[in-house]
């Protein structure tokens, strides 16, 4: 089944919002909708999508405070993260109001995301990857048709994310790299929560933090 993507950038951490698609039904997920909802819509709109329902990778505002709003606004569920960041989930509002996310608005998920799960848009079927280290209930989105894996801020093209938030833990990061993304393939393509796409392959041979021959 085909699958489209598109990236839309939001939040002024200009975090990677993707609309995910099957192109044989146009129905879709939007990924990590942090904040600027009607970019999201826009977008929604120019693609011809008909929005499923709403995916997070983990509880960060900028991947996460526009989820409520956008799901209500749709009718639609909302999927993700895994429970182990409803400490952050629960606390988006508060931290919207920080850094001056006026959309963002706590949630609880119509479903939890757990390690070998399957999440189903249109007739596209993706595979969940439970990639703590970020965050403890990061989870990771990867559809093998078409070798796409949606990383959240797990791996990034030249780096790897931050571990110094809240029950970060850089050893379980570098573990769920190594041990749960690399054997997904050298030709996965993969879009990360901010900057460029990049390949497992790529990072492999030049990552610093975690390339074959730097670790």
């Amino acid at each position: 089944m085909a699958l489209k993507a598109f990236i839309i950038p939001v939040t002024p951490f200009q975090q990677n919002c993707t609309l995910l698609w099957c192109t044989e039904t146009m129905k879709g997920a939007a990924v990590d909708p942090g904040g600027d909802l009607n970019r999201i819509e826009q977008a929604i709109k120019e693609q011809g999508v008909t929005l499923e329902k709403v995916l997070i990778t983990h509880g960060h505002m900028d991947h996460a405070g526009g989820a409520a709003a956008l799901a209500e606004a749709h009718g639609v569920p909302i999927e993700g993260p895994h429970e182990e960041d409803l400490f952050l989930i629960s606390e988006l509002a508060n931290q919207g109001q920080k850094y001056g996310i006026a959309d963002a608005r706590n949630f609880t998920p119509d479903r939890w995301l757990h390690d070998g799960d399957t999440i189903t848009v249109g007739n596209l079927s993706l595979d969940v990857f439970h990639c703590p280290g970020h965050t403890p209930g990061h989870v990771v989105i990867y559809n093998k048709e078409n070798k796409l894996a949606l990383v959240g801020d797990v791996l990034f093209q030249g780096s790897v994310g931050r571990t110094d938030f809240p029950r970060g833990n850089h050893a379980e990061l570098i573990r769920s790299i190594t041990e749960k993304l690399w054997p997904l393939g050298d030709d996965t393509t993969f879009i990360s929560g901010h900057g460029p796409l990049s390949t497992f392959g790529r990072e492999r041979q030049t990552n610093p933090y975690v390339g074959d021959d730097f670790i």
